[in-house]
């Protein structure tokens, strides 16, 4: 059997083996390649407050946390998010079960107005990743969703191997790269397979390479050490083994800021803000300390007011004219005197760090804006008919083997 052969029964026996779940993950990753947008869409209106008069008064963010925590007594608020523009929302994150919108002059709450398409793109987002599993079982789901999409990348790689023609035909290629209108039956399967093939291929690479980063802890730490990057113990700026996170010990006469204090000396610190975001619940990660901003606790086996210990405050701030589109700066401040502890952007971090950046942005599309989103949509959307083309093959293959064969570029 020849190295082409043995390849396309590779292909062809991958293909079946997880056709299933990669058209699970092809539909909706379509469905999600424009999940903000189209929430910011609906919402566009929740988001506004009337325009106020010049100079108008805002509430206190802890007032307006407040507001929030009246509306959702049961559940502990994890981020507030504010915004430079005066009629936009502050918004008041609980975890990701739930965000209520607050009226930054009256206090008013509001729901996020897009219930529907929420629970939509959640039920999405669960079947891409976890293949609809709950529970215990998402780590069951997750890893076949991982293994799928490796061998999805297996599929885009070898297949592009096959597509490439033994000779150079100008008859031939017209076959596989674009499609005929009066082909039928295998004829018009083999061509849409090929052509959806070689014009998505470069797109799925892309977007199955970066998924086995994003599925697989090795494959994380190989982007690090390829760029000669050291590999963090646990990314975000939840790092409990970075000394600037320490939890620091309480003074003895006075009590940690509250959040108007905080997000007023991070924005000293970024003056070109936009979007404020404080973390309500402490680093994140093991160890993390789930607290809002400006709680203590005893320090470990520790009681009285001299052990008190408060975690830092941590603030992603979108600044305007920062790039690229997805860059943040994560700003850790002392939770007592709002000294800024440590400053982290997009182009301090490493290349290794860098790099991982992109390639979360680069699997939805959002790194390269609209233009990418769309391109992962169609790229996915392609996916499903390879899956469906490639089923059809196969079955006309193996039970329908009298039908007439379409030419082969050879």
């Amino acid at each position: 059997m020849t190295v082409r052969k043995s390849i396309f029964w590779l292909h062809l026996a991958t293909g079946l083996t997880v056709g299933l779940v990669v058209a699970v993950m092809s539909f909706t990753g379509t469905a999600l390649a424009f999940e903000h947008d189209i929430i910011a869409r609906v919402e566009r209106d929740a988001l506004r407050v009337t325009p106020p008069p010049a100079n108008a008064p805002r509430l206190p963010v802890s007032e307006l946390i407040k507001h929030a925590r009246i509306a959702e007594p049961n559940r502990r608020p994890t981020a507030v998010t504010v915004s430079s523009d005066p009629a936009q929302v502050v918004q008041v994150a609980f975890g990701r079960e739930a965000t209520l919108y607050v009226d930054p002059y009256s206090g008013a709450v509001r729901e996020q107005g897009s219930k529907k398409w929420r629970a939509f793109f959640q039920l999405m987002e669960g079947w891409h990743r976890f293949l609809g599993r709950s529970g215990d079982q998402r780590a069951l789901g997750k890893a076949v969703t991982g293994a799928c999409n490796a061998a999805f990348l297996f599929l885009a790689l070898s297949g592009l191997v096959l597509w490439w023609p033994r000779k150079w035909r100008t008859k031939g290629l017209k076959r596989s790269l674009w499609f005929l209108r009066d082909a039928s039956g295998r004829a018009r399967d083999w061509n849409w397979h090929n052509v959806i093939g070689f014009w998505s291929a470069p797109i799925l690479i892309i977007l199955t390479a970066t998924g086995v980063v994003m599925s697989y802890r090795w494959a994380n730490d190989l982007v690090y050490r390829a760029t000669g990057s050291p590999v963090p113990a646990q990314q975000g700026p939840g790092n409990p083994g970075s000394p600037a996170l320490a939890a620091a010990k309480a003074p003895a006469t006075e009590g940690p800021l509250g959040p108007d204090a905080l997000l007023a000396a991070a924005r000293q610190f970024s003056p070109r803000w936009e979007v404020t975001t404080l973390l309500l619940g402490g680093p994140r990660g093991k160890g993390g300390d789930q607290r809002p901003a400006g709680e203590t606790r005893p320090s470990a086996g520790q009681t009285g007011a001299e052990h008190l210990v408060t975690p830092p405050a941590v603030i992603m701030v979108q600044e305007s004219g920062a790039g690229p589109l997805f860059a943040r700066t994560s700003l850790t401040l002392d939770p007592f005197s709002a000294e800024l502890l440590k400053r982290d952007t997009y182009a301090d971090g490493s290349l290794g760090r860098r790099v991982r950046t992109w390639i979360r942005f680069l699997h939805t599309g959002e790194a390269l804006g609209p233009v990418g989103q769309l391109l992962a949509a169609l790229a996915s959307l392609g996916a499903g008919f390879l899956v469906y083309t490639g089923f059809a093959l196969s079955w006309r293959r193996f039970f329908l083997q009298k039908e007439e064969k379409p030419a082969v570029v050879s």
